[in-house]
């Protein structure tokens, strides 16, 4: 059984009952995180997962938002004996790497060790034996990958955007997934608002349309904007207009069994 647990649904700006966009895959107390904003550790053990189970990390891109709790992560387990390797594009190894070099990090005194692993567009890996895993560029930042995960004993796909403006190749590729965790950051009222979000995020009206159009059928939105003006139950209206399958609109800490 694989569990989808989320650590964080918000956007750039944490909210009071929202933090920064980040879930965990765990499958028999082994961990796969995604992205690794602040207190992670924390919510982790809010969730009942110890965080020494982390086995991967992928990384989608180098924003703040997406990266700035590796370093407390990895002090929080200097005196641990474990490892995970730390997957994404190569400017987001080379940047976390000397991100952690800052923090002296990577000395032989860090019992937690990471393994740096840059990886490929559309090239195949497999942190776990009942994970596979493509991922595939998207045009937030040059750091950025989407993730095309197979759970190889529950035979489903599980995609997810990480940050990005509509991406008709995704959709191309995701078509028929079981899951699409994808950039749902605002109703397209506030697009319309701030046009600049159109070039590197995704409006809830156009993701309802892309889903629906793609064959997915379980949409789960995400990374929503925790500024004045974006209203998740108005997202989940916009996506139900056009997307008649199932919607899960997470929580922090919610689980879904997979």
């Amino acid at each position: 059984m694989t569990e989808l647990i989320f650590l964080g649904t918000a956007g750039f700006a944490a909210t009071r009952d929202r933090d920064n966009v980040s879930f965990v895959l765990n499958r028999d107390n082994e961990i796969v995180l995604v992205d690794c904003p602040g207190s992670v550790i924390h919510k982790l053990k809010k969730a009942d997962l110890d965080p020494v189970s982390i086995r991967a990390l992928l990384v989608t891109h180098i924003h703040p938002d997406h990266i700035y709790g590796l370093p407390s992560l990895v002090h929080s387990l200097m005196l641990d004996d474990c490892e995970f390797n730390l997957y994404g594009s190569v400017p987001a190894v080379d940047f976390c790497r000397d991100y952690l070099n800052m923090f002296h990090l990577l000395e032989k005194k860090i019992k937690c060790r990471v393994n740096f692993r840059p990886i490929k567009e559309n090239i195949r890996i497999s942190p776990l034996p009942w994970l596979d895993i493509h991922p595939l560029r998207v045009p937030h930042h040059e750091s950025s990958f989407a993730y095309f995960m197979k759970l190889k004993t529950e035979n489903k796909r599980l995609v997810y955007s990480g940050d990005t403006p509509e991406y008709p190749p995704l959709f191309k590729k995701a078509a028929g997934a079981d899951y699409l965790i994808h950039d749902c950051s605002s109703t397209s009222k506030i697009f319309n608002k701030y046009p600049i979000l159109y070039k590197t995020h995704t409006q809830s009206l156009k993701l309802g349309t892309m889903a629906a159009e793609a064959g997915i059928k379980c949409l789960i939105p995400c990374h929503f904007f925790g500024r004045k003006g974006t209203s998740v139950p108005g997202i989940e209206e916009e996506l139900r207009r056009n997307f008649s399958k199932k919607i899960i609109v997470p929580k922090d800490l919610d689980k879904i069994i997979l």
